[in-house]
């Protein structure tokens, strides 16, 4: 079912509110700060997410800063510019002098100069702005991870607010500031990271936040000091029109798959590169590793320091239809990650019947269950271990290639994840009341 109205300054008939029968559509803003589906799993999740609730029967528009998410044509996208100082193709660009005469624009200027994140804080200035103007439009406002001081007019303005935390931010602060060398870049890990003192202030003031496992629930709880009765544990969902078995393609021996931001620490790609050369001294194994390295970079410098060049291939991004012949191909997937909130590359990796070594780190146990392999985190000997024992029994990697395809079906679609939000939402309505 599509928006009726397209732009921002469509009308409404009547009070959202007004209509009270529990199972009437609903009229949904969601709203993501950064939104491109390449950018990471918050972006498939908004793309997902605003698909399934659509066919549910809700109205669904979506607001989003740049990189703007790819959506399907009957959902409504409002943009939010920015500067978009990070974008990769013109980064840390000099504005331009008409564009610092908007307050906001110097605000997330003046914060990127001094090597803070400011595009939260920013963007919330900017939703809040547009749902000052859009507000009787929608029945509920879902914010997904933004948690900037915006979210707190929203609630003022009378708008029922819901916003998914998919896992402690503090937690990716935390793993930069290890991996740093010196007090100076710790320092500068720091600064980047300062944002998360809005977002621990503002959840705390949210009476209805979503996450994504039990894991990240009682981590977000004692890491944001938030009572554990505010969340709901609504588990993604896994796009299997992209990720799914493909028949009469040859599976490769020897080789490994990774889906991975390489250069984030969280996601432990140093450890499986190091585990993969380890087991090269003794047969021919290869990584392909879906993603590209920063230039100058940790991984790129490991690379070099073990000629992983002879040996592992970086894809770079790569088409959607194209991720589950990668997959087709690979003996064996595996998930480095230190932590995950949630853990997609897991889920994807088995809805494409490929057998699966993961960390326990975070939510993944919660992911993989009993259809895979779980190593701990960290450790690049115990995932040597793990991958030698699947590339000698193939036996076992056939039996959890269709444990893992089997449980996907089961507990992981996109249509329990929108019913879920959903009551969510509601939920919502119904306290604001």
């Amino acid at each position: 079912m599509g928006s009726p109205h397209k732009g921002n300054n469509g009308k409404s008939t009547g009070s959202p509110l007004g209509a009270s029968a529990p199972d009437r559509p609903l009229k949904i803003c969601l709203f993501t700060y950064r939104g491109n589906p390449t950018s990471g799993g918050q972006g498939v999740y908004i793309k997902r997410l605003s698909r399934a609730l659509a066919d549910l029967g809700h109205r669904v528009d979506v607001a989003s800063g740049p990189p703007y998410p790819v959506l399907d044509t009957d959902i409504t996208l409002h943009k939010l510019p920015s500067l978009d100082l990070y974008n990769p193709d013109d980064l840390f660009r000099m504005p331009r002098l008409g564009e610092l005469t908007d307050p906001v624009n110097v605000m997330e200027w003046l914060g990127v100069c001094t090597g803070g994140f400011p595009e939260p804080f920013t963007a919330g200035l900017r939703i809040w702005s547009f749902m000052r103007r859009n507000a009787r439009n929608y029945d509920v406002f879902h914010d997904n991870q933004c948690l900037a001081y915006g979210l707190l007019g929203i609630k003022a303005i009378g708008i029922p607010t819901v916003a998914t935390i998919h896992h402690p931010i503090t937690v990716d602060r935390d793993v930069d500031f290890r991996s740093k060398p010196n007090i100076v870049r710790k320092l500068q890990v720091l600064r980047w990271y300062s944002f998360i003192g809005m977002q621990k202030r503002v959840s705390r003031r949210l009476s209805h936040i979503i996450t994504v496992s039990e894991v990240s629930k009682d981590d977000i709880s004692k890491e944001f000091a938030i009572p554990p009765h505010r969340f709901r544990v609504v588990a993604n969902g896994i796009n299997t029109d992209v990720f799914h078995p493909v028949e009469g393609v040859e599976r490769e021996e020897n080789r490994i798959m990774v889906t991975n931001s390489a250069d984030t620490p969280l996601k432990g790609l140093r450890y499986l590169i190091e585990a993969v050369h380890s087991i090269r001294k003794n047969r021919d194994v290869k990584l392909t590793v879906v993603g590209k390295p920063k230039e100058n970079g940790a991984i790129e410098k490991l690379v070099k320091k073990l000629n992983g060049q002879d040996f592992i291939t970086f894809t770079g991004r790569i088409p959607d239809e194209d991720f589950s012949t990668y997959y087709a191909r690979s003996t064996m997937a595996v998930v480095p990650s230190i932590y995950e909130g949630f853990g997609l590359p897991a889920g994807e990796a088995m809805a494409c019947r490929v057998p699966v070594i993961s960390t326990t780190g975070g939510a993944l146990p919660e992911v993989v269950g009993d259809a895979g392999v779980l190593v701990r985190p960290g450790d690049a000997g115990v995932l040597e271990k793990a991958i030698v024992d699947l590339l000698d029994h193939p036996e076992k990697r056939e039996r959890l290639a269709n444990a893992g395809y089997e449980r996907v079906k089961r507990l992981f679609t996109w249509q329990c994840c929108a019913r879920q939000v959903t009551e969510v939402y509601r939920e919502a309505i119904d306290a604001h009341r």
